[in-house]
């Protein structure tokens, strides 16, 4: 049986090849640039996963002609395909339980030093700002038309189904890109909460009492005594 990371990856190749019919690279390259970014798969799943869904009917792999003596197979959805993909995006979502390794770690900064932890939260905020920017971009692609999985849809479907189809596309990044800056905000907010701390951890400076070479009315070895005054 497989699990559930193997089906997801199946209904992300099946929403990939409604676009359009794709060989096993093409495919692996559409996915890279497009649900790649919500779903990680590498080339190494991709293809075998293509020739399971060829063998359960839900893809039909077509050879053709590839340079004056190769062959290469293109990639069709099937009514199956379509039927299963419907199926899947019909029913309602088990969510897994959570898990998030910076969050967790961050319950225990008190065990890093200070200069680990602003570390790992400069890093997390790098990370989320570069990902903001690569899915702003991915939204001005799909909202542009320029995105090649948004011209192919576009070109495959009615004219009445394009708002739809670039409106769902950019809402989807558009809820990545405000989960990021969420993450980044989260890192910013613990820097300042570092340097709060540390700077409540800081010993504070005392008054020191003038030392007999700082007071010159005082004669070496001896103090003032209480009340009495001295003149210039």
């Amino acid at each position: 049986m497989e699990g559930p990371h193997a089906l997801s990856l199946r209904y992300a190749l099946l929403a990939i090849l409604t676009a359009a019919p794709l060989t096993g690279y093409e495919t692996a390259k559409r996915f890279e640039g497009s649900v790649g970014h919500v779903w990680h798969a590498p080339d190494s799943q991709i293809y075998p996963e293509l020739r399971r869904m060829e063998s359960e009917a839900l893809v039909e792999g077509r050879q053709e002609r590839w340079g004056p003596k190769g062959t290469k197979t293109r990639y069709y959805i099937t009514e199956a395909g379509v039927t299963a993909f419907r199926e899947w995006m019909a029913t309602p979502l088990k969510y897994a339980p959570w898990r998030d390794v910076a969050h967790m770690q961050a319950a225990y900064f008190e065990w890093a030093d200070p200069a680990s932890v602003r570390m790992h939260l400069t890093q997390h905020a790098a990370h989320y700002t570069e990902q903001i920017a690569q899915w702003s971009s991915q939204v001005q692609a799909i909202e542009s038309h320029e995105h090649p999985m948004i011209a192919a849809r576009l070109e495959r479907y009615p004219a009445e189904q394009h708002e739809r189809i670039v409106a769902f596309k950019a809402f989807a990044y558009e809820g990545l890109i405000r989960q990021a800056q969420a993450e980044v905000d989260w890192a910013h907010r613990g820097l300042e909460l570092l340097e709060t701390l540390d700077a409540a951890a800081a010993p504070e400076e005392t008054p020191q009492a003038a030392s007999p070479a700082e007071n010159p009315a005082a004669s070496p070895g001896e103090t003032p005594e209480a009340g009495s005054s001295t003149t210039a």
